[in-house]
């Protein structure tokens, strides 16, 4: 298989509608030109692959049977869609996918109309679906409503909520669960497909629907019983009472695969009458690419690779990633406490939860996709002495900041969290950048919030949480690498709400919470160039604050500037606020906050996204001297 693998079929389809002209005997073959497609754009890209590898036939076949972009199609989660976008007038873009100015590694309604709701967070789309296909219903149009789900995002509560409420869309209503990975089912074969095939046929539910009428003229114990015997029969056969029981007409297991027995079975579902409709599909991860099959993680996420071997571009070494320094570190600490615990939410390598599981399997839990749970659960445990620690991603806490108000805060009970992929994350984009945690968690009373600057006080950071048995607490730290620093062997014990000076000067202050502090060290090195004698302070912490350490720099220093990874809210409002409620800026203004820009940042490198956000040294240069030149003006104008 080559970089430019020969794809004729391919070739011809430009949009789903081009597809449909062909012949279901094509089908197999253009399927597989579209995974050779795919492994060789993620080859030169990295991204995701095994997921969309197991998705190839399930692609082809919505787009052949629906009538997209009308009928929606919503993945869950989004970055099982490549094939989908590249037979969606993508392919011309596929190489650019996730990189600067590119296509974006998940759907993205700005992208194209056959995105239809963006799906970057995981188990949203039964919920959107369903908002397609009622509105659809309200206004007599006849577009569906069709969710793609993974059997991974069936573990969150949202999933089944949607699920109770879908009754009302009828017909209109497609669920496809995709089953790659919890085996779930039973075997698939000839007898299942068959199966299937016969349940979704428009002769077996008219004939149900004949009897469930003539069920409804019976006495209400005979009718209640026919309907229960209809439901026990399928589910004897085919599995999913579950489903029938939250109002779906269940069909499957069915080989994903097979195109065979998946489009016969689509069409049947499209044109039945009964609804709404779950329809099981049985797929294998990282399908039809050998060394993505024969992997742990089935290439979920990989970097360029080389598409004859299936080599990842290695890694040329250097420092290690924030979460396996937490990770470790934590596991260190529960060698000697029994009362730490790991809690994440799907996420177990993605936190380094993984490496404590190793050492402390019974004390290691990962709940599945279900965020809002892991941080009760957390509670629960710190409310019977435990010391548990929360680590999720930091756009994932988003999604239970009301278990974090009402289960920890308010009961002040010491939950840890330890927030990873805090700040800007490089080709994961806006829906996974860290960007808010500051200001949602600094705002919440009894928490506190901490920033490391670098690995080393990562390591002091976690320590500290281990050890603050007052109420809830936090940490943020970034994705990807640390600076380099060596580890200390023995963790330091913070004083909570201090800060640090790394570097003393008396002009310019510097205030650096989290990993900006290396950018704050180099403006520093500048302004020290040009004459301005500048101090680079490490707050630490976003709350409490270090007040006394603030109060001494405003008063000693013509400027101060705040610098924080995190969006308008955080540690800049705080320190305003301080200011302002003492009465420290009433000689003149003197504070500036330099923080995430008010916008949704598209995906980039980190340095460049960075650079945009306006937080590297050369934009806190010109925030410093824009500030002295403003301060000289007012003195000026006030001597005149």
């Amino acid at each position: 298989m080559t970089d430019n693998p020969a794809t004729p079929l391919l070739d011809r389809v430009l949009i789903p509608a081009d597809l449909r002209k062909l012949e279901p005997s094509q089908l197999r073959q253009f399927a597989a030109e579209l995974r050779a497609e795919m492994i060789a754009a993620v080859g030169q890209t990295g991204g995701h692959l095994g997921s969309g590898l197991g998705v190839v036939e399930l692609t082809v076949a919505l787009h052949y049977v629906f009538n997209t972009p009308e009928d929606r199609v919503v993945w869950d989660v989004g970055h099982q869609a490549y094939p989908h976008k590249i037979i969606t007038g993508r392919r011309d873009r596929i190489r650019t996918i996730r990189q600067g100015g590119g296509l974006s590694g998940f759907t993205k309604r700005s992208e194209s109309e056959y995105d239809p709701f963006g799906t970057a967070h995981s188990s949203t789309s039964i919920s959107a679906a369903l908002g397609f296909a009622i509105a659809n219903k309200m206004a007599g149009k006849p577009g569906k409503g069709i969710a793609v789900i993974g059997d991974g995002a069936m573990s969150a509560g949202m999933a089944y909520e949607a699920m109770n409420n879908a009754e009302q869309a009828g017909n209109r209503l497609v669920v496809i669960l995709n089953d790659n990975d919890m085996s779930i089912a039973p075997p698939v074969g000839g007898l299942s497909a068959y199966l299937a095939r016969l349940v979704s046929s428009g002769r077996f539910l008219g004939l149900r629907e004949l009897a469930k009428k003539f069920a409804r003229r019976l006495p209400r114990p005979l009718h209640v019983a026919a309907r229960k015997t209809d439901e026990f029969a399928r589910g004897m056969a085919m599995g999913g009472t579950l489903f029938e029981e939250l109002g779906f007409y269940y069909v499957g297991p069915i080989d994903g695969h097979d195109l065979d027995a998946l489009i016969p079975v689509l069409q049947n579902v499209r044109d039945a009458a009964e609804g709404p409709i779950l329809v099981h599909v049985v797929t294998q991860k990282g399908k039809g690419y050998a060394p993505a099959e024969a992997a742990e993680d089935k290439y979920h996420g990989v970097q360029k690779f080389d598409v004859i071997t299936g080599e990842q571009k290695k890694s040329t070494g250097g420092p290690p990633a924030y979460q396996n320094v937490f990770g470790e570190t934590l596991a260190r600490l529960a060698d000697s406490d029994p009362r730490i615990c790991a809690i994440t939410a799907a996420m177990p390598s993605g936190t380094g939860v993984d490496k404590f599981a190793r050492a402390h399997p019974d004390r290691a839990f990962d709940v599945g996709i279900a965020e809002q749970h892991a941080v009760t659960f957390a509670a629960g445990l710190a409310a019977e002495g435990m010391r548990p620690f929360a680590a999720i991603y930091s756009t994932f806490l988003q999604r239970a900041f009301d278990q974090v108000v009402h289960d920890v805060c308010i009961q002040n009970l010491p939950v840890r969290f330890a927030i990873d992929r805090a700040g800007l994350v490089g080709a994961d984009g806006a829906t996974h950048a860290g960007s808010f945690d500051i200001t949602y968690l600094a705002t919440l009373p009894n928490m506190v919030v901490m920033a490391p600057a670098d690995e080393a006080e990562l390591v002091h950071m976690t320590y500290t949480a281990a050890e603050y048995d007052q109420g809830p607490i936090a940490f943020r730290y970034p994705r990807g690498a640390g600076t380099g620093v060596p580890l200390p062997e023995t963790p330091e014990l913070l004083p909570v709400g201090k800060g640090r000076i790394v570097r003393e000067g008396s002009k310019v202050a510097l205030l650096s919470l989290g990993t900006r502090l290396a950018e704050s060290l180099k403006a520093a090195d500048q302004l020290d160039a040009k004459g301005l004698s500048t101090t680079v302070a490490d707050l630490r912490f976003a709350k409490p604050l270090d007040s006394e350490l603030i109060r001494r720099l405003i008063a000693t220093h013509e400027v101060v500037v705040t610098i924080e990874e995190g969006s308008i809210g955080g540690l800049g409002a705080h320190v305003l606020t301080l200011a302002s409620d003492e009465g420290l800026t009433d000689t003149g203004l003197k504070i500036r906050t330099m923080r995430l820009p008010d916008v949704f940042q598209d995906h980039d490198t980190p340095d460049r996204q960075y650079d945009e956000a306006g937080l590297n040294a050369p934009q806190i240069v010109d925030t410093v001297l824009k500030a002295l030149r403003h301060n000289s003006a007012g003195v000026e104008e006030a001597r005149a």
